[in-house]
């Protein structure tokens, strides 16, 4: 932890406020699901001038709650299946809520199976759902 401590003080040193620095302990991610040895990191890489901290996989509230109430900075929560909704997270003190990949994983299912029944069937039948152009405004607008 003191290298990934040391290398967030190196980059606030050379950058400032210049830019925003997330730094991110990734413990549950590696099946490491130990919210206090999580908290230590998101911690120590505040201490050490991060302005936004982040804790990708946590699935409980409480959870999330308990790093909002420790850490001092604000704290960036990604949005999981079977986790807290936006409200929830929100009530719960997170500054920023992000999707990770989740939308690209999404569409890239869509493209797999139209691409596996091209292969298997030499077909597009069934699920080509093409997005018009005033959907897509309606879903996107300026």
């Amino acid at each position: 932890m003191a290298e990934a401590t040391e290398r967030v003080a190196t980059a606030i040193e050379a950058c400032g406020d210049a830019v925003v620095l997330t730094a991110r302990a990734d413990n549950y991610f590696h099946g490491v699901e130990d919210l206090a040895d999580t908290i230590a990191r998101l911690q120590s890489f505040a201490d050490a001038g991060a302005h936004v901290v982040y804790a990708p996989g946590l699935r409980r509230v409480e959870d999330v709650r308990a790093v909002v109430a420790s850490v001092g900075v604000p704290v960036n929560a990604l949005l999981v299946p079977g986790g807290p909704t936006v409200a929830e997270l929100a009530e719960a003190g997170v500054a920023r809520i992000t999707v990770g990949g989740s939308f690209a994983f999404s569409a890239l299912g869509a493209l797999a199976e139209l691409a596996t029944q091209l292969r298997d069937h030499g077909t597009l039948d069934g699920r080509l759902a093409a997005l018009g152009k005033q959907a897509a405004r309606d879903a996107f607008p300026a």
